[in-house]
């Protein structure tokens, strides 16, 4: 954990400073400069009076979320809707911050619907079941001592390319009892099996990762391109960190 904490620090501190080299942005700018970034200052559309009840409202939604008092689409609807009404009481500005962010939300809800048939397909059929039981007939009888680390360096990979659904309840129980043959515990294998997570956070299959790419105005594909190899990096520190601790064997 330690290992990934300080390497995320270090990866933020050198693309920090490599954007900074690249905007010509100097520590020596005086305290009455700023440096403006252009991502809008939503003129208009501010409601600090509300305030109170903005916040209010928000803790109360999230409250009921976690207290499960409604069905989680029909708790959120609500929650907007009374939003909307509150600070645009007028019907034109109500569908112009819809139409604001329509374009980072219908994207979500497309991905949302079709990682759902996707999923459903995949677990009804067994494919992630017979993807691990393939692998594991692939992996030679003398590496079995080493599925562990195996395990971590698949996971990249796996929950890349599957759903969490699919990845910890299909692959993941077949590998764990593969591994007990070898004698390794299923905990090390569930250790190993998260050790891929920060690739998975680029995984086409999340929705956040559109979410990101239209707030930073770019493609989703030029986005994973970018950050995909620090990811790996980041991964394989984690893995050689899991090794060194022997949280893994």
């Amino acid at each position: 954990m330690a290992a990934g904490v300080v390497a995320t620090l270090a990866m933020a501190w050198f693309l920090g400073n490599a954007e900074r080299n690249r905007l010509g942005v100097s520590d020596a700018t005086s305290p009455g400069e700023s440096v403006t970034v252009g991502l809008g200052n939503g003129t208009g559309v501010a409601r600090p009076r509300l305030i109170v009840f903005n916040l209010a409202l928000t803790i109360a939604v999230l409250v009921a979320a976690v207290l499960r008092l409604l069905p989680m689409p029909l708790l959120f609807m609500a929650g907007l809707s009374l939003a909307l009404v509150v600070n645009y009481p007028a019907v034109s500005a109500q569908r112009a911050r819809l139409t604001a962010h329509a374009a980072n939300a219908l994207p979500i809800a497309l991905l949302i619907l079709a990682a759902g048939i996707f999923t459903g397909v995949h677990d009804r059929h067994g494919n992630g079941r017979a993807m691990a039981k393939g692998a594991m007939t692939a992996v030679p009888d003398r590496f079995g001592p080493w599925l562990g680390p195996i395990t971590a360096l698949l996971s990249a990979p796996l929950t890349f390319a599957l759903s969490n659904d699919a990845y910890y309840f299909g692959v993941v129980p077949v590998i764990a009892q593969t591994a007990a043959l070898y004698g390794i515990a299923p905990v090390e294998i569930a250790r190993a099996s998260l050790l891929g997570q920060p690739i998975h956070a680029l995984s086409p299959l999340l929705a956040s990762i559109y979410l990101v790419a239209g707030l930073l105005d770019c493609e989703v594909g030029a986005m994973q391109r970018f950050a995909l190899q620090w990811a790996g990096l980041l991964t394989l520190v984690l893995i050689a960190a899991a090794i060194a601790t022997r949280a893994i064997i």
